[in-house]
């Protein structure tokens, strides 16, 4: 008897166990887990999103850059359809006849109950026509979206475009959804944060086959979309227009800053291309067009572009020598058409020989920096070769050469300062000596540098040894004012203040020196003009260089100018930048021949000649 009242415990307590864990798991389902409810609501509820207008992007004088126009998505859900005139679609979308039944197979394929894509970024002109007559095709209907559209047709390299998200990009950042589109280039990409706004959200009930019953809780739980923020750049639109219309049929860069800020007020990559090419519905067309040109319009040239930097660094191995007291502002060296080693041979232009520190920029002696480099890099107090080359090394990366400034654009490189594990692998173990390496004295060998790396030391100059990191945002709304903060800071190299009175003298005299200079044809009356022009050896022509500043004293703008296959700086890049130095500080031309000149200039088909 016993047996079998132990046997009944052990039957109730099986079901009243397996009672327990229905219950657990049903208050799991309801309670818990929202996964059931949520596909519930996912099957009578239709989510529709609202998107935002992008921010305006202003000019620095409040001048617009950039705006929205009206677009609309022609949106489909297949089992809704009736028949339609297909002729009247082709014609009121610009569309074939083979393109429409594609499209018709593509949304079904996706789904026949829920919405989907059919003709994407439709104009408000063809919008309206394809309005009057939307109720006559069942199942169609729009969403709107907004086109940017750029009024000045200007500084694509620095406006950037919007581009359709990929599966990538959903899956690593959960605000978009695929259909949705992101900044993708230029300011559009470093402040999408800020021009994005804020999508907002309509919720419809829709019956078993998708169709709209009305609004979910009387559209309580609708959010209103969120308008972009606005920016404002420090570009001057008129400056950046004068630029480019001087670099039209040139291959090459233009940067020009604010010393005092590191505002860029100019930003120029030369081919460029109308920013509208890349709007709306012909953008991947353009796009592929673009990407196959043999110019290279989409390469950003003053970021991404890295050159040897020329005779515009003896400027710099000036400083350093300065520095380390391997030279003084009386030091002279000897040039008899050049620097002798032995069989080895630099050639230099024509001048008086010997010179000083000050006329050997003035001058532009390649001998005078090849014995300062040698010098420096083989002076006793170092110890070792390998002491002197880091050394110097160690003061030109602090003039923010070798690394990225930080520039607020997307895709800037860094360029090249070579290192001495490099010289080690290529010569050997304690191998390489000065002479090997002399080239980099006059800005050749190895060196790399961006155009916007040698604006920056024009501004550095200037400023007698300091930068900001150049940067292309003036104004940002409030609640984003800590992107900003990085790009305040000042930044020093480690060269003494008092060593760049002789070189900034040099650079005066070099434009605006009476018994000559290398960049005579630099000088405005009035404005104090400083340069050093630069030639970039180069496999064809030469490349010409040319940084400058300017008023001396008080400089408003710092500006590096490099033409690829121009030939000496002075040929075409320091007639440029005075050009611009001139337009931006007296805000008018007073050599129209230079300018004229400059402006017929066609280097781009002499060189495919």
């Amino acid at each position: 008897m016993n047996q079998y009242i132990n046997r009944k415990y052990v039957i109730v307590g099986i079901f009243s166990l397996v009672v327990l864990i229905f219950i657990s798991r049903l208050f799991y389902l309801q309670v818990i887990d929202q996964s059931s409810k949520l596909l519930a609501s996912n099957n009578v509820l239709r989510h529709v999103s609202k998107y935002p207008a992008r921010g305006l992007v202003f000019d620095r004088n409040q001048k617009l850059l950039v705006y929205n126009e009206a677009a609309y998505d022609l949106m489909i859900i297949p089992n809704q359809l009736s028949e339609f005139d297909t002729l009247e679609m082709c014609e009121m979308l610009n569309l074939t006849k083979e393109q429409v039944i594609q499209r018709l197979s593509k949304a079904k394929a996706y789904s026949y109950y829920k919405p989907s894509i059919f003709e994407k970024l439709i104009s408000a002109r063809t919008y309206a026509p394809l309005q009057e007559k939307l109720y006559m095709y069942k199942g169609f209907f729009t969403q709107t979206r907004t086109l940017r559209r750029y009024p000045q047709k200007i500084a694509a390299n620095v406006l950037g475009y919007v581009s359709e998200v990929d599966g990538k990009i959903t899956k690593e950042k959960g605000y978009y959804k695929l259909g949705d589109y992101i900044g993708a280039k230029g300011v559009e990409k470093s402040y999408e944060k800020v021009l994005r706004g804020k999508k907002g959200v309509e919720i419809f009930m829709v019956d078993v086959h998708n169709r709209i019953k009305g609004r979910y809780k009387n559209g309580k739980y609708d959010t209103a979309a969120i308008h972009g923020g606005n920016i404002t750049l420090t570009i001057d639109a008129e400056l950046q227009i004068y630029a480019e219309n001087l670099m039209q049929n040139k291959i090459g860069s233009i940067v020009a800053i604010e010393p005092s800020t590191g505002e860029i007020l100019a930003l120029v990559s030369s081919p460029s291309y109308n920013p509208e090419l890349l709007v709306g519905r012909v953008r991947s067309k353009n796009y592929l067009e673009l990407q196959k040109d043999t110019l290279k319009p989409l390469f950003d040239r003053p970021l991404m572009a890295r050159y040897p930097p020329g005779s515009t660094f003896k400027t710099v191995n000036a400083l350093i020598g300065l520095q380390e007291e391997i030279v003084h502002t009386w030091t002279r060296f000897p040039c008899v058409h050049g620097y002798v080693s032995g069989r080895f041979r630099m050639g230099c232009h024509p001048h008086k020989s010997n010179l000083d520190l000050i006329k050997s920029i003035q001058n532009s002696c390649n001998s005078y920096y090849a014995h300062l480099f040698r010098n420096l890099l083989d002076h006793p107090k170092y110890g070792s070769f390998e002491n002197g080359f880091e050394t110097w090394r160690k003061h030109v990366l602090s003039f923010g050469f070798g690394k990225r400034l930080g520039v607020d654009l997307p895709n800037e490189k860094q360029g090249y300062i070579p290192t001495i594990n490099r010289y080690n692998r290529i010569y050997g173990e304690g191998r390489i000596k000065s002479l090997n390496i002399v080239s980099m004295a006059i800005g050749q060998g190895e060196l790399l540098m961006t155009p916007v790396q040698m604006a920056n030391m024009a501004a550095t100059i200037c400023n007698k040894g300091y930068y900001f990191t150049p940067h292309i945002i003036k104004e940002l709304p409030q609640a984003f004012n800590d992107l900003k903060m990085p790009l305040t800071v000042k930044r020093y190299s480690d060269i003494d203040s008092v060593h760049f009175n002789p070189v900034i003298e040099g650079m005066y005299l070099a434009v605006n020196g009476l018994d000559g200079g290398t960049a005579r044809n630099a000088a405005v009356k009035g404005l104090d003009i400083c340069g050093k022009t630069g030639t970039a050896q180069n496999p064809g022509k030469d490349h010409s260089i040319f940084i400058a500043f300017a008023p001396k004293n008080t400089p408003k703008i710092a500006i590096a100018v490099y033409v690829e296959n121009g030939g000496y700086g002075a040929t075409w890049a320091a007639p440029i930048a005075s050009l611009l130095i001139e337009k931006h500080l007296s805000d008018t031309i007073t050599r129209k021949y230079l300018e004229n000149h400059v402006l017929k200039g066609d280097l781009i088909h002499v060189i495919k000649k």
